[in-house]
């Protein structure tokens, strides 16, 4: 919280926002929320921020797949992130846009789908589509949920937020099935 109402603060978060979406571990809504918490007057701002500094990180994220990828792919196969990578090409090849978007919600690592989309040349407009819907929702929906519940809320966001992002996932799964079925008859 003292951290959160550092005068540099909003810098700091888009920093971390924009580290996060190609390299960085640490997810930004560990700034947003104390920050949307400690100023709610500011937490939309804060959101924002947060969402345009991500996005413009995917971007970076997409250079260096499309970029270097030969080069990573070593580091990236011994790495614990291999396996959300494949993950991600599969889900590219079967969902495209909606890969990124739930990606971008989630507590999938969205680093991973913005090196993936650039590795397979993802088209760059649905991608930057994508990343913006998807983030935004998530950072809206953290800075709201500070600004609106307090204290409490961020203690049952910190318990529930996996889960919530799981469920945004399945959700997601799931009305691709039915489309998919639906499409069928």
């Amino acid at each position: 919280m003292q951290w959160s109402r550092h005068r540099h603060a909003p810098w700091y978060l888009g920093g971390v926002s924009f580290a996060e979406s190609s390299f960085f571990p640490i997810p930004p809504d560990v700034m947003l929320a104390p920050m949307s918490l400690a100023n709610p007057s500011r937490a939309w701002r804060f959101a924002l921020i947060t969402t345009l500094t991500s996005v413009a990180g995917g971007l970076f994220g997409y250079a260096i797949g499309y970029f270097t990828f030969d080069a990573i792919e070593p580091w990236l196969r011994e790495s614990h992130y291999w396996t959300a990578y494949q993950t991600s090409v599969v889900w590219f090849e079967k969902w495209g846009f909606w890969a990124v978007f739930v990606a971008g919600f989630s507590p999938i690592p969205y680093k991973v789908f913005t090196i993936a989309a650039g590795a397979l040349s993802m088209a760059l407009l649905p991608f930057t589509l994508a990343s913006l819907i998807g983030r935004g929702a998530r950072f809206f929906f953290v800075a709201g949920l500070m600004k609106w519940g307090g204290a409490r809320m961020e203690a049952a966001l910190h318990r529930t937020i996996d889960r919530l992002g799981w469920a945004t996932v399945a959700l997601v799964v799931v009305g691709a099935i039915v489309y998919h079925w639906a499409g069928m008859s």
